[in-house]
């Protein structure tokens, strides 16, 4: 059976005005846009440091494994080193877009992105 025989000509009309939507949806919520000024180092119960990721530096934060260390370029930041097994937190990679994420759970440390307008995910809806 044909599917469109079973569709009124307002359905197709509001199916093609939704697929040509798509695009414009996906750039705002996101695209491009959504770049992250701040970034939150959180080392266990310590109180949260903020970063921002206009200055180029390196930190060393130390946690209850040894050191970890994290670099700020170009408006974005990553783990470079630490003394985890796994190396999950350096193989993240660069974070620059608000809501990014990477972590380093056996050296209970994270790194949150944030900008002035969070990005939409499944998480917050």
């Amino acid at each position: 059976m044909n599917p469109l025989a079973l569709m009124t000509k307002s359905d197709i009309v509001f199916v093609g005005i939704a697929i040509m939507l798509l695009p414009w949806l996906y750039i705002a919520f996101w695209g491009d846009g959504n770049s992250g000024e701040l970034a939150r180092i959180q080392v266990g119960k310590q109180t949260p440091v903020l970063i921002s990721l206009q200055t180029a530096q390196r930190y060393t934060f130390a946690g209850p494994l040894g050191n970890s260390i994290i670099e700020v370029k170009d408006g974005r930041i990553r783990f470079i080193s630490s003394p985890c097994k796994g190396k999950q937190c350096i193989h993240s990679g660069w974070l620059s877009k608000n809501g990014d994420f990477a972590a380093c759970l056996p050296n209970l440390m994270s790194i949150t992105v944030s900008g002035h307008h969070p990005r939409f995910d499944s998480i917050n809806f």
